[in-house]
């Protein structure tokens, strides 16, 4: 079963399995609260579904550092899902609003549970900002597997970048665009037909639920995903306690 699973995921790209593929990384402020963090997407390819749920634990250490620590699986064509790695993600702000923008930096080690040798690193910029009610973010991440590459050779630093535009409307029903993309290596692109870009409408929102707050988001996806035509819905939901 484990030689089967790794021979259909070898069809689909390490980058095409990142979560930050899927969620935004955004800057907040959120010290002292700890919360669990659910997180599901798929991809829809002609022949081939991929679906990967995910749960966690973060907390805001201060106001300008953010740490969560997660466990991911993936799932073929809707059969049983199998734990393929734990993460742990870093997000420190270097401003905190005196200017236009916020700058926060992000970082993801992520540790396969077949490999013991072997992690990824991924980091990069993130930045947000408003005019008046509308929310705008742009973050470009740098990505690495440092495990030891099926041909036997390394793997070679990636770009990929993430785009937000959402309304703050209600705190139950903000709407808003999301795309995200891979290029390939970080500074010798893919050929435009065989890079990744997915794009779609997206929902955010926050209730709060007693002394709790649920946060939560929908998105869905049109585009390519390594370089395929592909269908994507992401979710996510955190109860802020």
């Amino acid at each position: 079963m484990k030689k089967r699973l790794a021979a259909m995921l070898m069809c689909v790209s390490p980058l095409a399995l990142a979560d930050t593929g899927y969620y935004l990384v955004s800057t907040y402020d959120v010290e002292g609260q700890l919360s669990l963090d659910y997180k599901y997407w798929n991809a829809h390819y002609k022949g081939l579904t991929v679906a990967a749920p995910e749960i966690g634990i973060g907390y805001g250490v201060t106001s300008r550092w953010y740490t969560e620590v997660y466990a991911k699986w993936v799932k073929i064509n809707g059969g049983a899902g199998h734990w393929v790695e734990t993460a742990w993600q870093n997000d420190y702000l270097l401003t905190q609003g005196q200017y236009d923008f916020d700058l926060a930096l992000h970082t993801k080690l992520e540790k396969a549970r077949d490999n013991a040798d072997g992690y990824a690193l991924e980091w990069g910029p993130v930045l947000q900002t408003e005019i008046g009610r509308t929310q705008f973010n742009a973050n470009l991440f740098f990505q690495r597997d440092y495990r030891v590459a099926p041909s036997g050779g390394e793997h070679p630093m990636e770009l990929t970048y993430q785009l937000q535009v959402k309304h703050n409307w209600k705190p139950w029903f903000q709407p808003g665009v999301q795309a995200f993309g891979e290029v390939g290596k970080w500074n010798d692109w893919l050929p435009y037909r065989q890079q990744s870009h997915r794009a779609g409408p997206a929902v955010f929102g926050h209730r709060d639920i007693g002394r709790q707050e649920i946060k939560y988001e929908f998105a869905y996806l049109i585009g390519r995903n390594s370089a395929r035509a592909a269908k994507s819905f992401s979710m996510r939901a955190q109860l802020i306690f």
